[in-house]
């Protein structure tokens, strides 16, 4: 039987053009004016946009492959790939136990992987879900399989059994390698060492991605500067994760590495606030490193207590990305200890006075009674306006990244509205992207970049992973105060030629896979 998506305006980075799209198989086979045939399945696009499905370069989706209300809300912004292991910490390699714990509150929990490496977190994706995964190394989780809680350098010999883990899950079909240098253990990671971590990556044609060091915003110069050094020894080719500055900071930091030679792309999201582990920011690396049980004694160790007021407090206030009213930007997303759901929502500062408590006990008390199980939205120093957003997606090399955490009662709103708000205020509203602009940023290339296969266009030969978007009503709901809202006006997604969003209600079919990457040997 063949779908037919019947006179749309058919849209991808070539142009717009109206067309009926014909579907058989799980890819396109036919774009044009169709004749009717018996047993068409039609679905009427009239007045609607037939766009190649959006792939989320940065997700942090990766313990929901199966949860129907994420799909949903994924699908509802035209997404229909996600890539996971983000930030360096994700379930594979290993038996997922320390993502487990120190991501819990960024990834959740993964229903079903024990272990088995990249092939199995792959495998749990075929037919269980109606998005398809991508998947890098995560190379925190690499370091802890090998150095364990270590915060020293690597040796010669772990450094070499890191980089056949890497290459492991390269060959089992990883799209790349992530760093997170600003979560444990990644922080303790040598630019040397993450060097030969990436010369795997380089040799098979696949992609660093990094949450690099030194929290961006003005400080992202160090940043770039290891990333210029790693890719000169590695040979490997960049994606900077969330890249969040003043517009002219990434224009100059990008110029500098492509006048380096390094070939390099980023995403970057449509919000000005952040989200994060809140043990991230508040507790030394050398603590948060160690298991939660241990970090969890300290918290509740008067004398530990005394010494992080005194010693380790005073310099948040100096920090650059947050500063001395850093209690009001912090707003408290997830929280894993049932008491203390009262404070979703709240600040930091405001959750305090409620408690009746001193803000520096509050976040203690709050880290270790949810076994540091605690997720904030961060405010920005700089608050960039839209006009300033649109200059940094006009870049070379941006691409659609959402950053997305699904866990928690009052999340960060990108999870549900990235991709929506994209096409309302950067096309429809301020025209930064023409809409054969909106499908290169958030399709065409992400699926190049990353080695995704024939995904990506409309053309005959592609896999039909299509969306359907009225250009004149999508728009994103989810709010920093209602952060749940649902964006609207993409009613029709198809994920390998089948409808898993129809007429806005969520199909029974599950045709999502782990992707592997294109020319990968499995």
């Amino acid at each position: 039987m063949r779908l037919v998506l019947r006179g749309g305006t058919v849209v991808d980075d070539q142009g717009m053009r109206t067309a009926d799209v014909g579907i058989a198989g799980g890819t396109i086979t036919e774009v044009g004016d169709l004749p009717p045939q018996a047993g068409d399945d039609t679905i009427d696009c009239r007045g609607r946009y037939v766009l190649p499905g959006f792939v989320d370069v940065h997700s942090h989706a990766d313990g929901f492959i199966e949860d129907e209300a994420v799909q949903r809300a994924l699908l509802k912004q035209g997404v229909t790939t996600v890539v996971a292991g983000q930030d360096g910490v994700s379930y594979a390699p290993g038996d997922g136990s320390y993502a487990g714990g120190y991501f819990a509150a960024i990834n959740g929990a993964h229903p079903h992987y024990r272990g088995g490496g990249v092939a199995a977190f792959l495998g749990a994706v075929d037919g269980r879900s109606r998005l398809n995964y991508a998947y890098l190394v995560p190379a925190g989780t690499v370091r802890a399989e090998v150095c364990g809680r270590s915060s020293g350098p690597a040796t010669p010999s772990q450094t070499a059994a890191m980089a056949a883990l890497v290459t492991q899950g390269l060959q089992e079909g990883a799209v790349g390698l992530s760093t997170g240098l600003d979560y444990v253990p990644g922080i303790f990671a040598t630019a040397d060492e993450i060097a030969a971590l990436c010369a795997p990556v380089a040799d098979a044609g696949a992609v660093y991605v990094t949450h690099m060091r030194g929290g961006y915003e003005a400080n992202s110069a160090a940043g770039i500067s290891e990333i210029a050094h790693i890719a000169s020894v590695s040979g490997a080719r960049i994606h900077i994760s969330h890249f969040h500055a003043q517009a002219h900071i990434i224009d100059a930091q990008l110029r500098y590495l492509r006048d380096a030679g390094v070939d390099a792309t980023f995403d970057a999201y449509p919000y000005t606030r952040g989200c994060t582990l809140l043990a991230m920011p508040l507790l030394p690396h050398e603590l948060s490193v160690q298991p939660a049980e241990t970090v969890v004694k300290a918290l509740n160790d008067p004398a530990e207590r005394a010494r992080l007021r005194r010693d380790w407090f005073p310099s948040i206030k100096r920090n650059a990305s947050l500063g001395p009213d850093w209690l009001s930007m912090i707003t408290l997303a997830h929280i894993g200890a049932a008491g203390y759901a009262w404070a979703h929502g709240l600040t930091l500062e405001a959750a305090a006075a409620r408690a009746g408590t001193d803000p520096i006990d509050f976040s203690l008390d709050v880290l270790a009674a949810s076994r540091l199980e605690v997720n904030a939205v961060m405010a920005v120093r700089h608050r960039r306006p839209v006009a300033e957003l649109a200059a940094i997606f006009s870049q070379e090399g941006h691409m659609g990244g959402s950053d997305g955490i699904f866990i928690g009662a009052h999340p960060h709103p990108r999870a549900r509205g990235t991709f929506a708000r994209y096409l309302r205020q950067y096309v429809r509203e301020t025209g930064t992207w023409s809409w054969p602009q909106a499908a290169a940023h958030l399709s065409t290339a992400p699926a190049a970049r990353f080695g995704l296969g024939r995904r990506g266009r409309v053309s005959p030969g592609w896999v039909a992973d299509l969306m359907v978007v009225d250009p004149l009503a999508v728009a994103d709901q989810a709010t920093y105060d209602d952060p749940l809202g649902e964006s609207v006006g993409i009613d029709d997604v198809l994920v390998a030629g089948q409808a898993v969003l129809r007429g806005g209600s969520v199909a029974s079919g599950k045709p999502g896979m782990g992707l592997r990457r294109a020319g990968a040997p499995w």
